[in-house]
């Protein structure tokens, strides 16, 4: 089984990747940067949401190249790690979330086109993604979770993700509103390729790393860049971490997909 991995700011390659082979992938949507080889025995398409040396920020981050690439190459489910900025005061910094839900009501991409890939009228494809739960797949996140109990790293399984807009950060009463619904940490890329990954079907889950309170969270103690920057270095050693127990459970046991794609066909609604 073949498993997507999306890193980003931080994690530029994943150091236990074996047999690296990398390809440049033509979409409908541009081209993607994709390494293929074997971590822990387990074939994985490994992407760098940024790119090598963080060429891209989150604001010219292509999401439908990435997440088409990954489908097209067979992956039959994909893991996104992201570091990400804590809502939630009770967070520690440098603790690993599971997420099980996502704040994306805007449900744009960078360049503020709609996320997602039903743009054809009368495609026979086009599609609602419609969920009945959660948006990220059990069994993705059971894998996670079980891989996170077996680290020296703090957790929390479970809470909900928020996808801000970047590349600048938000205010603090843009904070406090996503605190009031219930949001408990914030990065800039991870809403797309749930939403995306939702609609080819592919199953998804997201692993938060901590790196910073966001704005006014804890406005006695605001976090220095010093600190954010060199748990952005810690990051890529937790993640590869929980790889390492994760990929083998999820190889072992295929997850499905979050939520029902309800195809339209071609004769309308």
């Amino acid at each position: 089984m073949l498993i997507g991995v999306i890193t980003g700011s931080g994690t530029y390659a994943l150091p236990q990747l074996e047999r690296r082979e990398p390809a440049t992938v033509r979409t409908p949507y541009g081209e993607v940067e994709v390494v293929r080889g074997t971590y822990d025995g387990v074939e994985v398409l490994h992407v760098a949401r940024h790119g090598e040396g963080h060429v891209r920020l989150s604001s010219g981050v292509n999401h439908r190249a990435n997440i088409w690439a990954l489908s097209e190459l067979g992956a039959g489910a994909v893991i996104g790690c992201t570091v990400c900025g804590a809502v939630d005061p009770t967070l520690q910094l440098g603790s690993l979330v599971i997420f099980d839900d996502l704040h994306f009501i805007s449900n744009r991409l960078p360049d503020g086109g709609l996320c997602t890939f039903f743009e054809q009228e009368g495609d026979a494809a086009r599609a609602h993604w419609i969920l009945h739960g959660g948006p990220y797949s059990e069994g993705v996140r059971s894998a996670l979770i079980e891989a996170t109990r077996a680290v020296t790293v703090a957790y929390r399984a479970g809470g909900v993700y928020g996808h801000v807009d970047g590349p600048r950060f938000n205010t603090p009463v843009e904070i406090a509103q996503l605190a009031a619904c219930g949001v408990i940490a914030v990065s800039q890329t991870a809403g797309p390729e749930t939403v995306l990954c939702g609609e080819l079907e592919l199953p998804f889950a997201l692993l938060g790393f901590v790196t910073d309170y966001a704005n006014e969270v804890l406005p006695q103690q605001p976090t220095p860049v010093a600190t954010l920057t060199q748990l952005m270095g810690r990051s890529s050693e937790a993640f590869a971490q929980v790889l390492s127990g994760a990929l083998p459970r999820i190889a072992a046991d295929p997850p499905t997909a979050a939520g029902t794609v309800f195809r339209i066909g071609s004769d309308g609604d």
